[in-house]
């Protein structure tokens, strides 16, 4: 496959380095005399919560290609997430709100959107069908900059309720994808891939300029306006590149969005992965790519573990469902949600979890059973301390049919309750 085999590219060309050979060179009598490698660090300038930063640092030491103390056959990889990890705020959203006011989404064939998005109830479609008329032809933009009522019903869809209180989306797998994520990047349906990423180019400038804390007015409500990129995170990114640990993106937003921001902290689009719809002609459908062998999955929860090791590790099939062996699997991961606990806890060395008071991923992570879980605050505008206990024994796991259910460790046993320690 394309990126595992530049992944592969990659490993030999740091063991090359960490051995003390340049790619493309050959050794002579003074090699020997090659002064040491200086393998960075963390910037102990940047603020980490308590001793997050020395408690990373060791994690990368011990695992350095650079400083010769990785002993893997290929090189180590660490994963990321993106929105609310890397940076504060989602750039997902972020491009639905620019695109919704700058008139760039398209009616549906038919003004059926149901037909068009394979988890929308029926209440949902007639809503946005009521709201947004049919008068506009089919693959052409509503104008929902002046339309106030269609913007504000797709943002209400967007958070997965009418604007009227019924449910928008039912009937998928909650630990391989959810409805409103689909429908979030599924507005840009109709568009060329290409095209998304100058909307998303545009919106990143945008909401780079914005000051800290504005927010944009859509329909008639306030969303989010700015997003900052954090610089504690681009340092430890850039660390790990230093190291020889290859960093990747594995996002829930779609994949032609991220490509646009992960440069700002030195990734490209080789090793980024994003939800990847299916295209039709050409343009993007509302449909995202199969995952393992299966089309109900994009990069949520369990959904994050198959799209990392299909599109990272090269596992394809039934087994990219499955915990790959440790010696394949990332060593380090960063997630903020439930939608990250999955990738973030088959890490092998380190799990780095900022703190958005999301209950699955902060039982996991204060129950910290191999004693490498890092957890921080989040850096800009962080959340307040949860005043009771995280539900775990009771609430703590979302099971495939959206049940809430104890959570086990993986042993049976159940977590506890946690008390949230670490906050803003």
């Amino acid at each position: 496959m394309r990126r595992p085999g530049r992944a592969l590219v990659g490993a030999v060309l740091i063991t090359l380095a960490a051995s003390g050979v340049a790619a493309g060179s050959t050794s002579g009598a003074g090699d020997a005399a090659a002064a040491p490698r200086v393998c960075p660090k963390l910037d102990a300038g940047l603020a980490w919560y308590g001793t997050n930063r020395e408690r990373l640092q060791a994690i990368i030491d011990a695992n350095s290609p650079c400083a010769g103390t990785w002993k893997g056959k290929r090189a180590p990889v660490a994963l990321f997430d993106w929105d609310n990890t890397v940076v504060k705020n989602d750039i997902g959203y972020g491009t639905n709100y620019w695109m919704l006011r700058h008139d760039k989404v398209l009616q549906p064939p038919n003004a059926d959107w149901k037909a068009a998005h394979r988890y929308m109830t029926t209440a949902a479609a007639n809503a946005l069908r009521k709201a947004c008329g049919t008068s506009t032809p089919p693959g052409l933009p509503l104008p929902t900059s002046s339309n106030k009522a269609c913007a504000d019903e797709i943002l209400a869809v967007l958070d997965d309720e009418t604007s009227s209180g019924a449910k928008a989306f039912a009937g998928y797998v909650a630990r391989r994808t959810l409805g409103d994520y689909e429908f979030s990047g599924a507005l840009a349906a109709g568009h060329t891939a290409a095209e998304l990423t100058g909307f998303a180019a545009a919106a990143k400038v945008h909401n780079l300029r914005a000051p800290i804390g504005a927010q944009d007015t859509v329909g008639s409500r306030r969303v989010d306006g700015y997003i900052r990129v954090y610089p504690q995170i681009k340092n430890l990114i850039a660390v790990l590149k230093g190291n020889g640990i290859v960093p990747w993106v594995v996002s829930a937003s779609p994949e032609p969005i991220v490509t646009v921001w992960a440069p700002e902290v030195g990734i490209d689009a080789a090793h980024t992965v994003g939800v990847r719809y299916e295209t039709l002609l050409g343009r993007l459908t509302a449909r995202p790519q199969a995952c393992g062998g299966a089309s109900n999955a994009i990069t949520y929860v369990d959904g994050k573990r198959c799209w990392a090791n299909q599109a990272i590790f090269g596992i394809t099939g039934p087994a990219a469902w499955r915990q790959a062996p440790a010696d394949v699997r990332q060593i380090l991961a960063a997630g903020d949600s439930t939608t990250d606990v999955t990738f973030v806890s088959d890490a092998t060395k380190g799990h780095l979890v900022i703190n958005r008071n999301k209950t699955e991923l902060m039982c996991r992570a204060y129950d910290n059973r191999d004693g490498n879980w890092v957890i921080n605050p989040m850096f800009i505008d962080p959340e307040k301390q949860q005043t009771t206990r995280y539900p775990c024994s009771t609430s703590g796991y979302t099971a495939s049919n959206g049940a809430q259910l104890p959570l086990r460790r993986a042993d049976g046993s159940i977590v506890p309750d946690q008390v949230d320690s670490v906050h803003g």
